[in-house]
C-alpha cells in the first residue's frame, strides 16, 4: 500500500524526533522540508535523507505533499495552517492549534469546507502511560472520577532553551506552552470541559537568559507566568491546574491524580509516553501498586499522532489526536486567563468528543 506523504514546516529543535520517529513508520514518507531559513532546512534535508528543501510556497505547490506537518513557532501556527488547507494539504500541528480562538475556529472550519483532516500535538495521550489510565478508569478501577490535579511547575526555560524568547510572549507562557499535555490527558481521561475559572499572574516581569547562546540578555515578560485553574467536566468530575515558570526550588507534587469513588490513580508525566502509574484503593491497610501498563507506545513517540490521522485518512475512520480536542484545550486556556482578568467563571462555547482509546496490547 502507499505511503502517506508528508512534507515539514519548521526545522528547529522539535524537528528532529518527528524526523526520527516518521521515518520508522512504514505508513509515512517524508517527502519534504522547508524553513524560514533555507540553509538550516537544507541541513535537515541531508541530515535526514528527505529528498527536497525549499520554501513555505514550495512545499505548498508540490502535488505529492498529503499532509502538512507545522513545526513552526505558536504565533505562526494559524497563518501556515491555513495556508495548508487553502493548497489542499491535511495539516498536523504542533500544539497549540493556534493562539487565538478566532484562528482556531477559521481552521476548523476551512478544514470542514475542503473535507480535509486537522490534527493536533500533543500526541503523547496516545502513548502507554496515559492509555493504561485511561483502560483504568474504564474498567472501573477507581470507580466514578470525581476529582483531579495536575501540577506543572518549573522555574522556567531561560535556564536551558537556546533561544527561550518565544515562550514569554502572548500565545505562550507554562499554559499555552505546557498547558495542551495536562489539558489534553484531562479530556482523554474524564471527557470534555464544561466551564473553567482561574487566577493567572505575571510573577517576575524580566527574565535574564542563562543558557547558550544568548547568555545574559534580558526578556521583558508578556504573559502570565502562574496559571491556577479549575475546571468542571461536563461528566461531573472536576479538578485543578497549576502551570507555573515561577517555582524556582521545585516541586513534590505528583503530575497528575485521579481521585474516583473506589481510589486515587496516579497518571504519568503528559509530556511523555510511559511512566509510572500506581493504584491505591481506600482503606489504612492499603498499598499504593505498581501497575503494568497495557498499551504500547512508551518510548519517545512523537508522531503517532500524526501517524494514526494519516491510518485514518486511508481507512476512512476518526483519528484521535482532532482539532476539535484541540480547539477545547485552546479555549480552556484562554478561559483561565479570562477568568482571572473578569473575576468569573468562564462557560465554554466549543464541543468535542472524547478521544476513542487506543488499543491494548495482546494480553500473554
Amino acid at each position: 500500500m502507499s505511503k502517506i506523504k508528508v512534507g515539514i514546516v519548521g526545522c528547529g529543535n522539535i524537528s528532529d524526533i518527528y524526523l526520527t520517529n516518521c521515518r520508522a513508520y512504514d505508513a509515512l514518507e517524508i517527502v519534504r522540508l522547508a524553513d524560514i531559513d533555507l540553509e538550516r532546512a537544507s541541513a535537515k534535508a541531508t541530515q535526514y535523507g528527505v529528498p527536497d528543501a525549499g520554501t513555505l510556497a514550495e512545499l505548498l505547490s508540490d502535488p505529492t505533499v498529503d499532509i502538512v506537518l507545522n513545526l513552526t513557532i505558536p504565533a505562526v501556527h494559524a497563518e501556515v495552517s491555513l495556508a495548508a488547507l487553502e493548497a489542499g494539504k491535511h495539516v498536523y500541528s504542533e500544539k497549540p492549534l493556534a493562539t487565538t480562538m478566532e484562528d482556531g475556529r477559521r481552521i476548523l472550519e476551512l478544514a470542514d469546507s475542503k473535507g480535509l483532516r486537522v490534527g493536533v500535538a500533543p500526541d503523547t495521550v496516545l502513548g502507554g502511560g496515559i492509555q493504561t489510565c485511561r483502560k483504568l478508569i474504564d474498567d472501573g478501577a477507581v470507580g466514578q472520577p470525581v476529582a483531579a490535579t495536575a501540577f506543572m511547575m518549573t522555574g522556567g526555560p531561560e535556564r536551558w532553551h537556546p533561544n527561550p524568547g518565544f515562550l514569554y510572549e502572548i500565545g505562550a507562557g507554562p499554559m499555552f506552552d505546557m498547558g495542551p499535555y495536562y489539558l489534553s490527558a484531562f479530556i482523554t481521561l474524564l471527557g470534555p470541559i464544561r466551564r473553567v475559572t482561574g487566577s493567572a499572574v505575571i510573577s517576575y516581569p524580566e527574565r535574564v537568559i542563562a543558557s547558550q547562546p544568548l547568555y545574559g540578555q534580558k526578556i521583558q515578560v508578556q504573559t502570565p507566568t502562574h496559571i491556577s485553574g479549575v475546571l468542571d467536566f461536563v461528566g461531573g468530575a472536576t479538578a485543578s491546574l497549576i502551570t507555573s515558570f515561577d517555582v524556582k526550588g521545585g516541586t513534590s507534587l505528583s503530575s497528575i491524580e485521579i481521585y474516583g469513588s473506589e481510589g486515587t490513580l496516579l497518571v504519568p508525566d503528559p509530556n511523555t509516553f510511559g511512566g509510572l502509574v500506581k493504584l491505591r484503593k481506600p482503606g489504612p491497610d492499603q498499598a499504593w501498586q505498581e501497575l503494568t501498563l497495557t498499551h504500547a507506545y512508551t518510548d519517545n513517540s512523537r508522531g503517532i499522532g500524526l501517524l494514526d490521522m494519516a491510518l485514518s485518512i486511508r481507512e476512512g475512520t476518526p483519528h484521535r489526536a482532532t482539532g476539535e480536542v484541540a480547539l477545547q484545550v485552546l479555549e480552556a486556556m484562554h478561559g483561565f486567563h479570562i477568568a482571572s482578568r473578569e473575576e468569573r467563571h468562564y462557560r465554554m462555547q466549543s464541543l468535542c468528543e472524547r478521544p476513542l482509546p487506543m488499543p491494548s496490547l495482546p494480553q500473554s
